[in-house]
């Protein structure tokens, strides 16, 4: 088993990335991680800043994340996995929702094409998961048959197990079912129900990380990446208690 990286989502941080980038990967790189992840990178003066910034502070580029109705533009995709290549990340995550089985199956045709296109430059696309894709239409359950209708060889999955708990499934479960399709995952806590929007910080929430992180270690991934969608606290607080805890559990 390779070494598995701890990587975090910069949306913790807010706006702040956009005005003060260099500080945040410097107390990213405090908190004790390997790399990180962020939003698409759109323009050549911004990556190479960014490229900059990760060869100074001694972080790695997991990858960036897009919304699924941007895979329908080829030369964006390019762009895109042309960007994260010379980053040196790996991975486009891009996520959506649909109302219907057949927006899912036009999804499914959009991933397999963003796939092909980015394979030729070393970047591997993810589909990452919310609540919503485990809500049936029409008996058939969205994550499922987004799965199903792509090949386990071309598009993979960055499971987001706060969400897949949220949706119903343990996600130990779902993790060991698609074992051969997580190569990057998005760690993430919270309280649920009726308080899903209520982030908290990793084993402050109602998600069982323990057997997560086992589930997900099985599946041999690059990144584990700690996601908060928001936070109460100082974010650098809340990305270093996150951090300590996976220490808890062995990573």
């Amino acid at each position: 088993m390779s070494r598995v990286r701890v990587g975090v989502q910069l949306i913790v941080f807010g706006e702040r990335p956009g005005t003060d980038l260099t500080g945040v990967l410097t107390e990213v790189k405090s908190a004790g991680y390997d790399g990180f992840e962020g939003g698409v990178v759109e323009s050549s003066e911004a990556q190479r800043r960014l490229s900059s910034d990760l060869q100074s502070i001694g972080l790695g580029y997991v990858g960036a994340h897009a919304g699924i109705h941007q895979l329908s533009d080829t030369a964006a995709v390019s762009t895109f996995a042309q960007h994260i290549n010379q980053l040196q990340g790996r991975f486009l995550m891009a996520s959506g929702r649909y109302d219907s089985l057949a927006g899912y199956r036009e999804g499914a045709e959009l991933l397999t094409r963003a796939a092909e296109e980015c394979a030729s430059a070393g970047v591997t696309v993810c589909y990452h998961n919310h609540f919503w894709e485990f809500e049936a239409i029409d008996g058939e359950v969205p994550i499922h048959l987004l799965m199903e209708m792509t090949d386990p060889a071309l598009v993979k999955l960055c499971p987001d197990i706060y969400w897949v708990h949220v949706g119903g499934e343990a996600p130990a479960d779902f993790l060991t079912r698609y074992r051969d399709r997580c190569p990057c995952l998005h760690f993430k806590d919270g309280l649920a129900g009726d308080q899903m929007r209520d982030f908290r910080e990793l084993g402050d929430g109602v998600v069982d990380v323990k057997a997560a992180l086992d589930a997900a270690l099985a599946c041999d991934p690059d990144w584990i990446v700690v996601e908060q969608d928001s936070t109460t606290r100082e974010p650098a607080e809340s990305i270093r208690m996150s951090r300590d805890y996976l220490r808890t559990l062995g990573l």
